[in-house]
Formats: structure tokens, sequence, C-alpha cells
């Protein structure tokens, strides 16, 4: 008697424990983290639970192979995981991030080396303008040219109501999250031929502000006019510009005043799908928009949310 009159054959029964194994509810689990607190900028090594930024659940395919990629904000959280899937993918890769976050940028460095890449750490504050001006050609420089920028560095500090939002944040905010934008992809554009990308880190906040948040809402806002604007300049020199817009995705972000900590142990709860994502599940969207199976697009948002809603 065959496998098939016997009712489910052995690949059948493969193919329906894969599409378990799938399920978006339950592919990652669904964290409920104690209430924590960490200084800004903060350790994703410090955070509890430890985001997963893939170094054991993410598998390359050569999406990228021979690119050269500069992720800013490339220590934790998403960057890190877009960091060290694009190594992953055969890119070389530099990771843009502050000082104080050294612990966590030697994991990636380690893992983008350990992919047989080329890493290069470049420690700094956006809020310096010589930093800001000098880091782009330092990526270049260091791996011998640039074809992938991914601005992604992003500052995020909760505040109860307007009054308690200070000018000085608001420049912050907006210095880090997307005037540093214009700085940073105008450098990489000098070294950008046909064939190069730049994505740029958004958020569901564009759509759905949180009202503790309007300032780094507004600059999530900004970051999706800006992508569409310097794709419609740059299509014609075969240069792709992108979005990624992750929903709530548990990183060090969220417990060094980016939320409330009473609510992190339901953070992301309210999504469609039950849970916040990971920094790992993140990634994926950014080596789409960076290769070349994403040619035909331009100037889009991947909103990567949960299954939230958005325009």
């Amino acid at each position: 008697m065959d496998n098939n009159s016997q009712g489910t054959s052995p690949d059948a029964a493969r193919l329906t424990a894969q599409l378990a194994a799938d399920d978006p509810t339950t592919r990652h689990p669904k964290v409920s983290p104690p209430e924590q607190d960490q200084p800004e900028p903060g350790l994703d090594v410090k955070t509890e639970p430890v985001p997963d930024i893939g170094l054991e659940s993410y598998v390359g395919l050569g999406r990228l192979r021979g690119r050269k990629a500069l992720v800013t904000g490339g220590d934790s959280g998403i960057g890190a995981a877009v960091a060290i899937a694009f190594a992953r993918e055969g890119a070389d890769v530099a990771i843009a991030y502050l000082p104080a976050e050294e612990e966590d940028a030697r994991r990636v460095v380690t893992a983008i080396e350990e992919a047989g890449r080329t890493a290069v750490a470049l420690p700094g504050d956006l809020m310096d303008r010589d930093y800001r001006a000098g880091v782009v050609d330092a990526a270049a420089a260091e791996l011998g040219g640039l074809d992938i920028l991914v601005n992604n560095a992003g500052k995020q500090v909760i505040n109860e109501t307007l009054e308690e939002l200070s000018d000085e944040q608001i420049d912050e905010t907006f210095q880090i999250n997307i005037k540093s934008m214009f700085t940073l992809s105008r450098a990489a554009l000098r070294h950008m031929g046909p064939g190069s990308t730049i994505v740029n880190t958004t958020s569901v906040q564009a759509y759905e502000p949180n009202p503790m948040i309007l300032d780094y809402a507004a600059t999530k806002a900004a970051i999706n006019n800006f992508t569409k604007g310097l794709a419609q300049q740059v299509a014609s020199r075969g240069i792709r510009v992108n979005a990624v817009a992750p929903g709530p995705v548990w990183t060090v972000l969220q417990v060094s005043e980016g939320q409330p900590k009473g609510k992190l142990p339901v953070f992301g709860h309210n999504t469609p799908l039950g849970r916040a994502g990971q920094p790992v599940e993140m990634a994926p969207a950014y080596v789409f928009l960076a290769s070349g199976e994403s040619s035909y697009i331009s100037g889009d948002t991947l909103n990567a949310n949960g299954g939230t809603p958005t325009p």
C-alpha cells in the first residue's frame, strides 16, 4: 500500500509541520517583558529578554553578494539585525553607532566577520557635525565603495504632554531621525551608481502617532515624504530609495525612555498578530529592498507592523 492510500504522505506531513512553524502568531515568542529601565541609549545585551537580532535565527541566501553597505544605528535592534542579515547575504558592512553602544557593536562586528565579510565599525554621534559630514566617506573608503545606505539611527523619548517636550529634545530628535538623512544620503549619492539603493527606517507612528512621542512620530511622517521625493529625484540615475515602517518591535529603544515602564509587559500585544515583532523579523524587508529582486520598487514604504492597517 502506498503512502497516499494511508492518509498523509511524509511530504505532506513535513509541509504541515513547516506551515505550523511559520505561523506568524507563534513563530517568535510573545514577549511580556518585566518593567525595566536603562539610561539612553541603552544596550541590547542588558535588555530582558535580549532582542533577537538574528545571531542564531537568520540564514542568508546570497542575495547581496559583493555589495557594500552602511547601516546607521547598526549596533542594536533593527539596525543590528539588518547588518547581520546583509553580511549573511554576502555584503560587506559598515555600522555607525554611538560610542556608548560599543558592547552591542562588538557582537555585530563579530557576526559580520564570522559570515566571512568585511566589518567596519564607525563609532560617533550624529549630533556631531564633523561626524555626520565624514561617516559615509569613511565607510566607502574602508569598504572600497558604497552601494547600500540604510538610514536607521533613531531617537525616541516619551513625554506625557507637549509642555514637557523641550525644544532641545525636538531639535535632537529631528536632527538624528530625519535631518541626518539629508546629509548622509547626499554624501552616499557621491559614491553610488546604477543599482544602488537607499533604505530608510520610518514607523507605523507615521500613520498612527502615539501622543506621548509627538516629535518622534512627526519625524517618521517626514521620512516617508523624504523617501518618496528623493526616489523620484534619483530614479533616472538607476538608484532606488525606499523605506521600511516597523510596528512595535522589541528593542532596547523601548526600555531607554521609549515606552512607559508600566506598559512594557504588554508591549505590542495590541497588534492583530498579538505580539511585538523581533528585530530579525524586520531584516528580510531591508534585504528585499536592497536587492535586485525589488528592481521595480522605488519610493515605496514596506509596512512590517504585525498586521496593523496603514494607508
